[in-house]
């Protein structure tokens, strides 16, 4: 077994240990409706990987503008892709928490808003590049997109949330400055970011692999 198959199944060894964690180790947390709390091990990674992905893909996108490497151009557009996966995921479950909590699954709150317009301007991301034929202009105003893009993200992620009064519990991270979860609950939270990050990596690399193989299929086909 090389390094790559015994790391694949260390995180799902852990991601194993992380749900099994989430539902029996811990108890429900206090000022939460019934079980809500548990959909927290899972909505804050969802959110954490939105926000790494889509900054990588801005980084990415700096260096194809710098160098004009394909490589980049594909790691920046795997990653949007990915970002955008999980910022879907995070508005569901966060849909689930906020249906348990305050009885709808949608209730115009500041942070539901906010991940609507974020999701909104990546979703545009793709289909400026689906609208552009020609793949070297396409990967450059794709790429110019994807950094203005990224602007908004801390405005929309962590400043306009809390600009306005919202429903969102900030347990974790707060103005404050206090950590109201305790130590297990807090323990489940950061092992289910790292195993999370670790899932992120694994589904990156082996988009990028892909989205390669099929531009070099794409290529010879010419």
């Amino acid at each position: 077994m090389n390094i790559r198959e015994l790391l694949k199944w260390v995180l799902l060894l852990w991601m194993g240990l992380v749900i099994w964690a989430a539902f029996l180790y811990v108890p429900p947390a206090d000022k939460f409706v019934g079980e809500s709390s548990r959909i927290v091990f899972f909505h804050v990674p969802m959110a954490w990987i939105a926000v790494l992905a889509f900054l990588i893909s801005c980084v990415a996108s700096v260096l194809y503008l710098r160098r004009r490497e394909p490589r980049h151009d594909i790691r920046a557009a795997v990653a949007a892709g990915l970002g955008l996966l999980f910022a879907i995921l995070a508005t569901v479950t966060g849909a689930v928490f906020a249906r348990i909590m305050w009885g709808a699954y949608w209730n115009w709150d500041p942070r539901q808003t906010s991940i609507v317009i974020l999701m909104v301007i990546y979703a545009a991301y793709f289909a400026l590049r689906g609208a552009v034929p020609d793949p070297e202009r396409r990967a450059a105003l794709a790429a110019v997109y994807a950094i203005l893009a990224f602007v908004t993200v801390p405005f929309l992620v962590f400043v306009v949330p809390r600009i306005y009064w919202s429903l969102h519990p900030d347990t974790i991270i707060n103005t404050r400055g206090s950590n109201e979860f305790d130590s297990r609950h807090t323990q489940v939270l950061m092992a289910s970011l790292a195993g999370f990050t670790g899932l992120f990596v694994w589904f990156y690399t082996i988009g990028c692999r892909v989205e390669a193989i099929r531009r070099r299929r794409q290529q010879e086909a010419l």
